[in-house]
């Protein structure tokens, strides 16, 4: 019998941006990888398009519109228990303000002090993506 194959997770992930800084969000004490921070998004339906996941997961998890949606990379990691594919993108509020509605906290932060949070292993691709481009910026 050949090993089994770790689940495949899809996830949707916005990099929310506003006046130079990025919206993270800190996962629940009780949640998996619990009081971590992450970028918010969530995990696409079977069937649904990646865009209206993320919009879905938005509203759900922070009350938010968002607008603008730009693709901004694809990112995969492997876990001991599941593979995760990450679609990132670039986007802006258009309604409303983050509340922790599913998180235990929001903070707005330049991509310079990310590397301050504890991120999941997963995020760290994207989190050196940001803190590239920022460089590129400044030269």
């Amino acid at each position: 019998m050949s090993p089994r194959k770790p689940p495949r997770v899809q996830v949707a992930l916005a990099v929310i941006e506003r006046n130079g800084r990025v919206l993270i969000c800190r996962r629940r004490v009780s949640d998996h990888l619990g009081g971590y921070w992450e970028f918010p998004g969530g995990k696409k339906e079977a069937g649904e398009p990646w865009e209206r996941c993320l919009r879905r997961e938005l509203r759900e998890e922070l009350g938010v519109e968002v607008r603008r949606l730009q693709p901004f990379g694809r990112i995969r990691h492997q876990y001991p228990d599941r593979l995760i594919a990450f679609r990132v993108f670039r986007c802006h509020l258009a309604r409303g303000h983050p509340k922790p509605l599913r998180a235990q906290a929001v903070r707005w932060v330049t991509a310079a002090r990310l590397p301050q949070y504890r991120f999941p292993p997963a995020d760290q691709a994207l989190i050196g993506r940001l803190l590239r481009r920022r460089e590129r910026a400044i030269l």
